[in-house]
């Protein structure tokens, strides 16, 4: 499977020149294509194919005065921007057909260069390499200052040099992984585990664990309001503003760091303590469309699971996951009585069948790991019939942290 790592880079002044009239070329070409498509549309035309916009908006456009800026990037980073726009129809067009999974897609927009989020990508071909001293040398750019936190298991097929809104750079190196390797690094275990999450506790484990919720978002909340009324008192289109701008941008990635790190600690923990995890099917949307909607989003509830999926994947772990409708805090794990819905105030309860005194929660994961209905034989591997393997379309870790976080 495939994996991405991503690591902090470090420019000098003259590589953040460099790497900005990157950006620059890389989003003109993508909007340019976005535009003659656009035009062969409203002209009832066919679209134009990715040759033809090749030669056009690239090759024959580097010959012109208002496109000759053009040759100071590497011409890797402009195919692959025409990529990206190619795949941004594909999955539109694949949208509006139902032949493609998740939620509707719109047609690809216009690149704005006042969107703080810029990247660009080199494949083998533009010829980059690691230098002997460990730094990233781009063609075009010069040899990068790299923070590696691991080495890499294997040679990257590709990198991604990513600007994030607080300003700070990383490199995202895409990395074909040896899944039998992958597998003997994991312990044998014949453990099963079942997890409620929720906003009392992050998770709650169905051995009787509670893992507590950080709340990341909460904690911050007072510094976060005292930038953002910054921001909000200074006037458009100032130095001013913009500082103040990148000084928000700053508090909400160092949350959303703390976040992601907690997320990849506990899902490594559990894989690596278990054969086999079942977890609800959660209604992220859902309840984020309720009261408890900041503390749904601060919890991160998607961004763990996805994790978990992966993971499993990577390790030859066994995950399930269980249908939101399952009745699992309504339901004794004793006797099996299924009790009636009880508000979230009430933290435990009294099965009125067998007498027994159940914690909501894990009375829940209790029911989640049943629901399920996992076995592992005894050489670890899972033989409940029709068990849901973590989707191989996972491909890793998301977003651009301080170091790495695939693991």
């Amino acid at each position: 499977m495939q994996l991405r790592y991503a690591f902090r880079l470090s420019p000098d002044a003259g590589q953040r020149t460099a790497l900005a009239r990157a950006f620059g070329c890389a989003r003109v070409v993508f909007n340019d294509a976005v535009r003659a498509r656009e035009d062969a549309r409203m002209a009832g035309q066919p679209f134009p194919t990715a040759g033809e916009l090749s030669r056009k908006l690239i090759t024959e456009a580097k010959r012109t005065a208002g496109r000759s800026w053009l040759s100071e990037v590497s011409a890797v980073v402009l195919q692959q921007s025409l990529r990206d726009a190619e795949t941004a129809y594909r999955n539109f067009f694949a949208s509006l057909k139902g032949t493609r999974k998740g939620p509707k897609l719109g047609p690809p927009r216009f690149k704005s260069r006042k969107d703080p989020r810029q990247s660009v990508r080199f494949t083998t071909n533009a010829r980059w390499s690691i230098t002997g001293s460990g730094r990233l040398s781009l063609p075009k750019i010069g040899a990068v200052k790299v923070k590696w936190s691991r080495s890499l298991p294997s040679t990257p097929t590709s990198v991604t040099v990513v600007k994030d809104a607080a300003g700070r750079y990383f490199a995202s190196f895409v990395i074909d992984t040896d899944p039998a390797a992958d597998q003997a690094r994991m312990p044998d275990t014949d453990q099963i585990v079942g997890i409620d999450l929720g906003l009392a506790h992050f998770a709650v484990l169905s051995d009787g664990t509670k893992i507590s919720s950080p709340r990341f978002l909460r904690r911050a909340e007072k510094k976060l309001k005292m930038a953002q009324r910054e921001l909000s008192r200074k006037r458009k289109g100032s130095k001013n503003r913009a500082k103040a701008r990148l000084k928000v941008a700053r508090a909400h990635a160092r949350v959303a760091d703390a976040r992601r790190e907690f997320h990849h600690q506990l899902s490594t923990r559990l894989i690596s303590e278990n054969q086999g995890i079942a977890v609800e099917d959660l209604s992220v949307a859902g309840l984020a469309r309720t009261r408890l909607a900041k503390s749904v989003h601060d919890a991160g509830w998607a961004s763990f699971i996805s994790m978990l999926e992966y993971k499993a994947e990577r390790y030859g772990r066994t995950l399930v996951r269980i249908g939101r409708f399952e009745p699992t805090s309504q339901t004794c794990s004793t006797c099996g009585t299924v009790d009636g819905p009880k508000p979230l105030n009430v933290r435990e309860w009294t099965c009125s069948a067998c007498g027994t005194l159940h914690d909501r929660d894990h009375n829940a994961a209790i029911n989640v790991k049943t629901a399920a209905g996992l076995a592992v034989s005894a050489c670890g591997a899972s033989v409940r019939p029709g068990a849901i393997p973590a989707q191989r379309e996972e491909t890793g870790s998301h977003g651009f942290p301080t170091g790495n976080r695939a693991a």
